[in-house]
């Protein structure tokens, strides 16, 4: 064994094996490179780890006495920064399972190995220690400043703010969607609920999230469930939390999303799905501001600033008696109504091009362009499923389709043909709900979008058709974002 105490500017390795000539060939091929030490049996590296810091252990795997797994886990638990690699002859899979999640193994060198893979690992090795240690200095000196956690967290708040704003919610000069952002603003600033009604795909979340980080509570958590997604008795233990014992697969003491969320926000989509029982005990928290999780003794108070979703209209299913009416007005301190993909088609043009820079940074692709004759066909379908279904058909085209243009070709037979599945008609295109100056605006606009697509964009021949002037026709256009 290599013993003298040495104090190098080279990392230091400690090689165990029982077998000298594999000592002296790891030795060679890492010298260069480290200050190596060796050991015959764990007795003797033992000793040398008491006197000498050491970066990388490589020990065999099998050894007189015991295996090199064995002796990691206790070098683990007795110098837990000494990064730890097996070496071994052997392709056992219970090893290396064993060596994972006992010893922390770093990694699983196979015998023969090569000189450039055991240097390539014991630097790597080398490296992800280093870098271990300056996390935790790190770590250590923001736990230790509040200075700069300050700093930290406002940095953060900052981005986030910025990333989910108002101002990033895409939308058109004079879009219905204007009206609503100004009044979700006004209403960010006071602590009062939220009720956010639209047709699925339209961005409700979005516009939760805006909220909450224009309100007082930005600097809080902002906490999101799907209502419909879990059932009953689960979604009382996934919002109220729950005690270990409580129930069967309670093996440990759970806090709800309204504990993780106190200071901050609950984003509670779908709410129109929830049964009548749920109802009750969600009313309860709201009234009391506190919760109690299952199995537990006592309530547990929460601050949190409710804003729900839902799809359906609410107040018709309070009058058919599926929605508690008292929850409602709970809920719908402030209700705001965001209007279909349909209802304001002069958001399609930007939101489109905005989903095609989200799609090829989330996938990797060159990007694209939408030609003009594309975004013709994209305004002239109704978009039943809005943004969600827009995203849906940008992001298939974009995968599908070679070349830095999308054609119309590069979209479904749908989407071409200007009609939704199952139908196509005036009324199933007609937004749900809106005043009748909104309503008669989605079916002029559809209108002229079906006149301007069968005449190619001939504003002259459009124009006689409906009965407008070249100058009527423009002026309609760009009311309706439809030019070309």
């Amino acid at each position: 064994m290599t013993s003298p105490l040495i104090h190098d500017a080279l990392p230091t390795v400690l090689v165990v094996d029982d077998e000298v000539r594999s000592q002296d060939a790891m030795r060679r091929t890492l010298d260069e490179d480290f200050t190596v030490f060796t050991a015959s049996s764990a007795d003797e590296a033992r000793g040398l780890l008491e006197r000498q810091p050491v970066s990388v252990i490589l020990c065999d795997q099998r050894m007189p006495g015991i295996t090199g797994v064995a002796f990691l886990k206790e070098v683990r638990e007795r110098w837990p920064e000494v990064v730890r690699i097996v070496i071994s002859g052997y392709t056992d899979s219970e090893d290396i399972i064993a060596g994972i999640n006992e010893a922390g193994i770093y990694q699983y060198i196979l015998k023969p190995w090569s000189p450039d893979h055991l240097l390539e690992a014991v630097r790597n090795a080398v490296e992800a220690q280093t870098l271990q240690r300056q996390t935790s200095r790190l770590d250590l000196e923001l736990r230790t400043s509040t200075r700069v956690l300050r700093q930290r967290t406002a940095r953060q708040v900052v981005q986030a703010r910025h990333h989910f704003g108002f101002e990033r919610i895409v939308r058109a000069a004079g879009s219905p969607l204007e009206l609503v952002c100004a009044m979700a603003e006004r209403a960010a600033r006071y602590d009062l609920p939220v009720l956010v009604l639209g047709e699925s795909g339209t961005g409700k979340e979005l516009l939760a999230r805006a909220i909450h980080y224009a309100s007082p509570r930005l600097e809080g958590p902002f906490e999101v469930e799907n209502c419909a997604a879990i059932p009953d008795t689960l979604l009382e233990s996934e919002l109220f939390g729950h005690k270990r014992g409580a129930f069967t697969g309670a093996y440990e003491d759970h806090a709800g999303l309204f504990q993780r969320a106190d200071g901050g926000t609950v984003f509670l989509d779908e709410i129109g799905e929830t049964s009548p029982a749920f109802q009750v005990k969600l009313l309860r928290v709201l009234q009391e501001g506190e919760v109690r999780p299952v199995g537990a003794a006592r309530p547990v108070p929460v601050d949190v600033r409710i804003i729900a979703a839902t799809h359906r209209q609410l107040e018709q299913r309070v009058h058919d008696g599926l929605f508690r009416e008292d929850l409602y007005y709970r809920l719908a301190g402030v209700t705001l109504t965001v209007p279909p993909l349909r209802a304001r088609v002069a958001d399609i043009a930007p939101i489109a091009h905005q989903i095609v820079q989200d799609v090829a940074r989330e996938l990797g692709h060159p990007g694209a362009v939408l030609p003009d004759e594309t975004l013709a066909c994209l305004l002239a379908y109704p978009w039943p499923g809005n943004i969600r279904e827009l995203r849906n058909e940008i992001a298939r085209a974009m995968a599908l389709h070679d070349g830095t243009e999308l054609p119309p070709g590069a979209f479904s037979a749908r989407v071409l043909q200007g009609r939704a599945v199952g139908g196509g008609d005036l009324v199933s295109a007609l937004p749900a709900n809106g005043t009748l100056t909104e309503r008669l605006d989605v079916i002029e606009a559809m209108v002229l979008r079906e006149t301007l697509l069968r005449h190619r964009w001939n504003k002259t021949r459009t124009a006689a058709e409906l009965g407008l002037s070249r100058v009527g026709l423009r002026a309609k256009m760009q009311r309706f974002g439809l030019e070309k």
